[in-house]
């Protein structure tokens, strides 16, 4: 039997409620099915929205659904920059990566200004409008000139170059291996959905894409445990693994807790938190029902 190592990785930016509950349960009894290991991870490159008190409340949260880690080597992104910045720099020297100034606003003029496309505009999976590609051919002095004049700017992964590259290392087309959802096997990425997505930013060199798939490299993570919402993320994922020759894990995707109007549960819409359910007597056998009504394990 091979051993599985698994992770949990809450942002401390708010309360756990039941949807995370419900993920990191699954994560950890996948890992004890193969006599694994499950991990918890913080991931925290937010720092102005993360918070030390929500961090402490996440962890209460998990010891209390009697959820079994190792409370003394929780890694947390906001320590990890300068590695974060070494990979940027890897992407940055394959060309890969080209520095964008442009600004929400200044892409939404761009794209109200495309008369012809404007209502067809594609949008990625996050629902954001595909970047136009604003500065993405400008002259190398253009370059370096806005590079000079010190205005703010992300990294963006030039997504046709990207795919090129990884498709000629691996003399194949980009695939990952699904072993959560029907059917189970090998699947078809598609990371050109997301156009050239942000990779990094001026002031904290890495996005939760660059984070989170060179953690779960430095950390073994054999099997990535993750909500559907994420789903399209894992196309971008695999391909920065090909590209920084990182070994491929299995993808477990799960299905979402909703709520009764079948809206997904989450910070933004004030879901009830883990804490909610167990200052109003809820215990944990009480919290795995609430979860099992609305989605039944799948292991």
């Amino acid at each position: 039997m091979t051993l599985k190592r698994t992770r949990f990785a809450p942002s401390p930016n708010g309360k756990l409620h039941l949807g995370h509950a419900f993920s990191a349960i699954i994560s950890e009894k996948l890992a004890k099915k193969f006599s694994g290991e499950f991990i918890v991870r913080i991931e925290d490159i937010d720092i102005g929205r993360s918070s030390k008190e929500n961090e402490e409340l996440i962890l209460f949260d998990l010891n209390w659904l009697n959820l079994k880690f190792d409370e003394k080597n929780i890694r947390r992104q906001s320590e990890y920059f300068d590695l974060y910045e070494t990979y940027l720099k890897k992407l940055r020297d394959l060309d890969l990566v080209y520095p964008c100034w442009a600004t929400r606003s200044e892409i939404k003029k761009t794209i109200n200004n495309n008369k012809i496309k404007h209502l067809n505009w594609p949008i990625d999976p996050d629902g954001q409008y595909i970047y136009p590609g604003i500065y993405k051919n400008i002259s190398p002095a253009e370059r370096s000139g806005m590079m000079l004049s010190g205005k703010d700017f992300s990294w963006r992964l030039d997504i046709e170059k990207a795919i090129k590259y990884a498709q000629n290392k691996i003399k194949s087309e980009i695939f990952f291996n699904e072993v959560g959802l029907e059917p189970i096997g090998r699947r078809l990425a598609e990371p050109h959905l997301y156009g050239d997505i942000i990779i990094a930013r001026k002031d904290i060199p890495t996005s939760y894409h660059l984070a989170v798939t060179v953690d779960d490299f430095e950390q073994n993570i054999t099997v990535v445990t993750r909500g559907l919402d994420i789903y399209p993320a894992t196309s971008i994922h695999r391909l920065l693994q090909i590209i920084f020759d990182f070994p491929e894990p299995e993808w477990f995707h799960h299905n979402l807790i909703r709520d009764k109007e079948g809206i997904k549960l989450s910070k933004t819409s004030n879901s009830n938190s883990i804490e909610f359910y167990r200052n109003n007597g809820y215990s944990v056998q009480n919290i795995k029902k609430e979860i099992n009504k609305i989605e039944p394990f799948p292991l």
